[in-house]
């Protein structure tokens, strides 16, 4: 095998536990990892604005409306007018939601946490630039993903 089949290999192990993983999450809590993310920022941040959690959860604001969208849909999250600025609009966890981040499984993240804080400075440092330069490799830079592993859509922020 060349050893660009071993990094494609490698990338496909990975797309795989991350996929594996998403479809658990899903049948376990009916949640994506994306949305279980907002959740867990509405609830850190208290009744945040859609652009806080946005920057909070490293996606563009479009697609955290959406994701507050389907939430609010199964009244897991609700949106309320400000009373000082009625142009702004909070978020909120409904008790529903409130008891389901309680509840919630640990995300594939909390796994590769525990053994990437193991490693040395400069393995962390290299790692992140060898990961860094295979997304540019595959013209894979610009597209909105947050620090969460989960697969999705794939689409470019919006400006």
């Amino acid at each position: 095998m060349t050893d660009y089949d071993e990094v494609l290999v490698s990338l496909r192990r990975i797309t795989r536990a991350i996929d594996l993983y998403s479809k658990k999450l899903l049948k376990d809590t009916g949640l994506t990892t994306s949305q279980l993310l907002v959740m867990q920022s509405i609830g850190e941040l208290e009744n945040p604005t859609p652009s806080a959690i946005a920057k909070e959860v490293v996606l563009s604001q479009a697609t955290v409306t959406n994701l507050i969208d389907r939430l609010e849909r199964h009244q897991l999250v609700k949106r309320e007018r400000s009373l000082k600025d009625k142009r702004t609009v909070k978020v909120s966890l409904t008790d529903r939601g409130a008891e389901i981040i309680d509840s919630k499984p640990e995300l594939l993240q909390t796994g590769f946490l525990r053994h990437y804080r193991k490693l040395q400075e400069w393995e962390r440092h290299g790692l992140v630039s060898a990961l860094q330069r295979v997304a540019t490799m595959m013209d894979a830079e610009d597209l909105d993903a947050s620090p969460i592993l989960e697969l999705g859509e794939l689409q470019a922020p919006s400006s």
